[in-house]
């Protein structure tokens, strides 16, 4: 059988940066998930938009959402508007900005795992448990250090700010998986002989992570 695996090489990870162009919004298709009409908008999967200013159904108004199933004047977003009052006109998706990390080595991640919930009692004949909810766990890089990448200094500021920042990993295929965290570590390495470099950058997974 031929092989189908996928090459890491061509990878890119970015973090969120500031509010990009809104776009004009021309329809809504009800239902889950939520079809949204914006001519040309420019955004690929895995993004995230946030909406405005819907006129008739109200319920994506302030949400910020990642789009997935994007054509070229549509995309989706996991919300489910099934029944709600019918769309009538105007609104806008405001992206967000993705400011790409450069120099990255390697990366490995996604890798919690839910709560075992003990639920055995005095009836039961074996143990018994269920699942807690998911836990995406962490997302950890290696770079070469660039003390003036943007993405870089990304990541070292919401470290020091404790802020929580959204991330977009796609790869070489398209498929892209996005997700928030929060950067705990960002350490320098130096060796003989040897570039620096800033090995296992640790975010730490909050929500759930959507992959497009």
């Amino acid at each position: 059988m031929t092989s189908t695996a996928i090459s890491a090489q061509g990878t890119t990870f970015s973090v969120s940066g500031s509010a990009g162009t809104a776009k004009n919004i021309t329809g809504l298709a009800l239902g889950n998930p939520t079809i949204v009409t914006s001519a040309a908008h420019g955004f690929a999967n895995g993004d995230i938009v946030t909406f405005a200013a819907l006129g008739g159904n109200t319920t994506l108004n302030g949400l910020t959402c990642v789009i997935t199933n994007v054509t070229t004047n549509t995309f989706a977003v996991n919300v489910d508007t099934t029944g709600g009052s019918a769309y009538t006109s105007g609104g806008t998706a405001t992206p967000t900005s993705w400011t790409p990390i450069a120099n990255i080595t390697g990366f490995k991640g996604f890798d919690g795992q839910a709560n075992e919930i003990d639920k055995t009692n005095l009836s039961s004949v074996a143990k018994e448990f269920q699942l807690g909810i998911q836990d995406f766990g962490h997302f950890t890089f290696d770079v070469d250090k660039d003390f003036s990448d943007p993405g870089q200094l990304a990541c070292d500021a919401a470290k020091q700010a404790g802020t929580q920042k959204s991330f977009k990993l796609v790869a070489s295929n398209g498929r892209s998986a996005t997700f928030n965290g929060y950067v705990k570590n960002t350490p320098l390495d130096g060796q003989v002989d040897q570039i620096l470099k800033t090995t296992g950058v640790s975010i730490r997974i909050t929500g759930a992570v959507t992959y497009a």
